[in-house]
């Protein structure tokens, strides 16, 4: 059972009647609860990193998402083969750069990493200004560019729930990171954020790419691509 719960992307933990009774009194003790469960996941995944790639060479590049909690940091940065990446440009290769954030424009949830467009904008060019060229970088930002296609969410009403069971659709991306694309056009975007927004678009010169989520499912999504010189020679969207 444990393991079917958490294959879905959920955090089991077993009690009892009587802890249940007493949790329902103590909000800062279920805090606690969540917290530790999350970062005991988290440190099994970079266990499993660890030791699956040992061997390999290979490394995993990452950023903590705007529902994630600021202690998982600690966590990754203790890792031998997944590097924490936000607000860091990366030299990928002789030709490829990238910057990375996994920082959102407001949602509806009040989430743990997100802020305003003008904060975006600052962090974003922070990164840009860094880079020796542009238009051959990657922009691996978590938030999808404001009406790019890849940020169609479900609209929701005043009590967060889906208009018209959620047929009504509209555009929740960043509009900071839409302008800086636009102004930047770098090679290729690789985003997230919004799991129905699986897809691929171009903003001027720029490939943009959501791979989209359905853990609900049990499904892990994601996307293969491989870069060129100047250009990207080719991509995939994977489900597996």
């Amino acid at each position: 059972m444990k393991k079917r719960v958490r294959s879905r992307g959920y955090y089991p933990y077993m009690t009892t009647p009587e802890e249940i009774a007493a949790l329902e009194k103590d909000p800062a003790r279920v805090h606690q609860i969540f917290l530790d469960e999350v970062l005991k996941v988290v440190q099994q995944w970079m266990e499993l990193a660890d030791k699956k790639l040992a061997e390999s060479g290979l490394c995993v590049y990452c950023s903590p998402g705007n529902d994630d909690m600021d202690e998982v940091d600690d966590i990754i940065r203790a890792s031998k083969r997944v590097k924490l990446m936000e607000g860091v440009v990366t030299q990928l290769d002789a030709h490829h750069e990238m910057i990375t954030s996994g920082w959102s424009n407001r949602t509806p949830w009040n989430t743990h990493r997100e802020e305003d467009e003008p904060q975006l904008a600052a962090r974003y060019q922070k990164m840009i200004a860094q880079l020796k060229n542009p238009r051959n970088a990657i922009f691996n930002i978590h938030v999808p560019p404001y009406k790019s296609q890849l940020d169609e969410a479900p609209e929701l009403d005043e009590n967060l729930r889906p208009v018209l069971a959620g047929n009504s659709m509209k555009p929740v991306g960043s509009t900071a990171l839409r302008k800086a694309i636009e102004e930047t056009q770098p090679l290729l975007g690789l985003h997230g954020h919004i799991h129905e927004g699986r897809g691929a678009t171009r903003i001027g010169k720029t490939l943009c790419i959501n791979p989209g989520s359905m853990y609900e499912q049990g499904a892990l999504l994601g996307a293969i691509i491989k870069l060129g010189k100047n250009k990207v020679d080719d991509y995939v969207l994977t489900t597996g």
